[in-house]
């Protein structure tokens, strides 16, 4: 019992150990190599993204070059007046949203399908030939991709009215001049030229999975077809809903190149193949107005803002852990 209490009171008397944190100083120090790769992604989102942000009273001023930006006469919403009561207004609104919601929904589908294939191929080498086959239309600039389009829908030389139309009988189509083709050609264009980019990203997160999920279910006699359905899908939901979001983030900027430069600036078809973006510069060059177009590129960032929000909240409702935010 002496020696019992003899420990006892040595415990009372030790003094506690105190860890000595440390400071914001020296947590910087310590982790100096991390932060200094950090600093050109930080300094590359200043100079990219949040000090061009003081061009948004562009939209609120009527620029006179001769005084400077800041000296300029403010116009309050006039230039969001001017964008908003053309007739174009809804026209051009209405094209870029349903062509990106389309776009969307298309790449969704589209890309995680070919990843669900992709990842059924077997051999490698031709696994890797069929992606980068697919892969290979999205270093294409817009400039060669209207060419090629051009080389198949030309009046006069297009592969599809010298090769399909006339042997079958048909008249010519003059596609650059009729409304109603652009609306199937458009998507067709995109997904031709961005899904390769999709389908890998998916196939990167499929090639993650741990495989004892299929082993089991082939083991209790599942198909190719319920694997996908039943355990690829599910997994990849998460990767799924976050490119939504994103992609919903920018659904009031539309592609510049796919809507000018593949239907080569054909004023025919302005009906079906103008958006926002192509409207702002069409009227920048005719008319030399920044101020409505700085206006036109607030207007696309407050909804694009808004829409993420919306969606956001919709998804958190429904799965919580697989909101963005």
């Amino acid at each position: 019992m002496n020696q019992e209490a003899a420990l006892s009171a040595l415990d009372k008397t030790a003094k506690p150990v105190v860890r000595k944190k440390h400071s914001g100083l020296n947590n910087i120090l310590k982790y100096k190599v991390l932060y200094f790769m950090f600093l050109p992604g930080v300094l590359f989102l200043i100079v990219n993204n949040y000090i061009p942000m003081f061009g948004f009273i562009i939209a609120f001023k009527n620029v006179n070059y001769t005084v400077g930006i800041l000296n300029s006469p403010w116009v309050g919403w006039t230039n969001f007046r001017f964008l908003f009561q053309t007739a174009d207004a809804w026209i051009i609104t209405r094209n870029t949203l349903l062509y990106n919601g389309l776009f969307i929904v298309l790449n969704l589908i589209l890309g995680v399908g070919l990843a669900i294939l992709f990842n059924e191929v077997k051999s490698k080498l031709m696994g890797k030939l069929y992606q980068s086959m697919i892969f290979l239309p999205y270093f294409l600039s817009f400039i060669v991709i209207g060419y090629i389009v051009l080389a198949f829908l030309g009046e006069e030389t297009g592969f599809i009215n010298k090769a399909i139309l006339e042997p079958l009988g048909f008249q010519p189509a003059d596609w650059y001049s009729n409304n109603k083709f652009w609306p199937y050609i458009l998507p067709i264009v995109n997904s031709w030229k961005n899904i390769g980019y999709f389908s890998l990203i998916y196939l990167a997160a499929i090639i993650g999975f741990d495989s004892e999920y299929y082993e089991a279910a082939r083991i209790d006699g599942a198909s190719r077809w319920q694997q996908a359905r039943y355990i690829t899908v599910p997994m990849l939901a998460p990767l799924m809903i976050i490119t939504t979001l994103l992609a919903v983030g920018r659904i009031f900027y539309s592609d510049f190149g796919l809507f000018f430069q593949v239907p080569l600036n054909s004023g025919a078809i302005y009906p079906t193949t103008n958006v926002i973006d192509t409207y702002v510069y069409r009227t920048f060059l005719v008319n030399g107005d920044v101020g409505m177009s700085s206006a036109a590129g607030i207007y696309q960032a407050v909804v694009g803002m808004i829409l993420v929000l919306i969606t956001n909240n919709l998804v958190k409702k429904y799965s919580r852990e697989n909101a963005l935010f």
